[in-house]
């Protein structure tokens, strides 16, 4: 590993996040959004494209490992947070709105994704049909928790009945979708996928068994003498050592990093410290480098030719009729009003950075090629950009954040 290449790596992945997030701020869009123009315009779709030599010179082949290695410890930081933040209490109370609405907005674009994955599988033909199948279809369903949460607090929806919904669904949605995921990588990681069902299903049911039973009692018992949230060692230690155990078994360390946060004692005021505690390292210096290794995997200009791009614009086309129709019908059958129910299917389009995670394990597992993946990123993006400006104009009277 070449340490001066990989400092200079850093500060530059960091600079152009910093700038464009100033700039995302002032167009009403999240931060993640700028993260991941960052990554673009840092990968072969823009300076790959303008400057090649320079490009090859910051970013050589060679040097990736070191980047990718750093990329994955903050991903396994984000999923513990995400999995903490997973408040299934608002499941509870909202159950009969949000519930319906969940479940429509996950079957919906779940069955879009599988109609759409034949057509899909020509530009993966290496992949075997069903784990890429169930791959596309998850990929349509996710909704970015962490990106919605944010844009909530932002139009200051957070406390409204609209927000606890929201919240609600999504925790629904994320935990279903990375609950299949799991599912997917074991199947596609013991080979043979069509014969080894029954074996990434027992993996994975033995391992949520096991951390929401006996190791959750224990962390309770135990945090009622010894304030764990306090000890960032102790919380390091644990959520490395659970994506460590879902990695060799083939879920995937993501996994075992989500579901450490799932089964934490949790409180609000755990949430903010931890969240303090972990959120610098992860949020500010870490994923922006996931961001970059993603924008140098996605190559735009491999989308070329009139149908790669006719069957871009189908795949969001889909993604958002499927996605934000789901949660529409759901929340009008139940009886929620129609701006609202518009506003919900909105919010629950919003893929951005945990669609961009589960792209980036389907190109690893060699289930996506690099030009769907391109052509997914894309997606991921435009449902993410287009979630602040559909939400102003939809709910125009809501105070925001400037």
């Amino acid at each position: 590993m070449n340490l001066a290449l990989l400092l200079i790596q850093i500060a530059v992945i960091l600079a152009v996040c910093r700038v464009l997030h100033g700039i995302t701020r002032r167009l009403g869009q999240p931060p993640v959004i700028g993260e991941i123009i960052a990554g673009l315009l840092l990968g072969p779709s823009f300076l790959g494209w303008i400057a090649p030599s320079w490009y090859g010179r910051l970013f050589p082949a060679a040097s990736l490992s070191a980047l990718h290695g750093l990329s994955q410890i903050g991903l396994v930081l984000f999923m513990f947070l995400v999995g903490l933040r997973l408040d299934l209490s608002e499941l509870k109370t909202f159950r009969r709105v949000a519930g319906l609405s969940a479940v429509l907005s996950i079957i919906v674009p779940f069955s879009a994704g599988l109609a759409l994955a034949r057509p899909l599988h020509a530009l993966s033909p290496s992949a075997p049909m069903l784990p890429f199948s169930l791959f596309v279809a998850v990929s349509m369903s996710i909704t970015a928790f962490p990106v919605l949460a944010r844009i909530l607090t932002d139009h200051r929806l957070s406390a409204t009945s609209l927000g606890h919904v929201a919240i609600a669904c999504a925790a629904f949605d994320d935990a279903a979708a990375w609950t299949l995921l799991a599912w997917i990588t074991a199947m596609t990681r013991r080979g043979d996928a069509e014969s080894s069902i029954l074996g990434p299903l027992g993996l994975l049911a033995a391992y949520v068994i096991l951390m929401v039973g006996p190791v959750r009692i224990l962390l309770r018992v135990t945090n009622r003498y010894w304030t764990l949230s306090k000890d960032l060692p102790l919380i390091l230690v644990f959520v490395l050592l659970s994506s460590w155990v879902t990695e060799t078994i083939g879920l995937h360390a993501l996994f075992g990093a989500f579901m450490a946060g799932v089964i934490w004692p949790q409180s609000e005021s755990v949430a903010k410290e931890m969240a303090g505690k972990l959120e610098t390292v992860a949020m500010v210096i870490l994923l922006p480098l996931f961001f970059s290794y993603t924008g140098i995997r996605a190559d735009v200009g491999l989308v070329q030719g009139a149908s790669l791009w006719l069957l871009l614009l189908a795949i969001v086309g889909i993604a958002i009729a499927a996605k934000a129709g789901g949660a529409f019908t759901g929340a009008r059958i139940m009886g929620f009003g129609k701006r609202d129910s518009f506003a919900l299917g909105v919010l629950l389009n919003t893929r951005g950075l945990v669609e961009l995670v589960v792209l980036n394990v389907g190109l690893e597992l060699g289930i996506l090629s690099q030009t769907l993946f391109s052509m997914m990123v894309l997606m991921a993006l435009t449902t993410t950009m287009m979630t602040s400006p559909l939400l102003r104009y939809i709910l125009p009277e809501a105070p925001r954040v400037d």
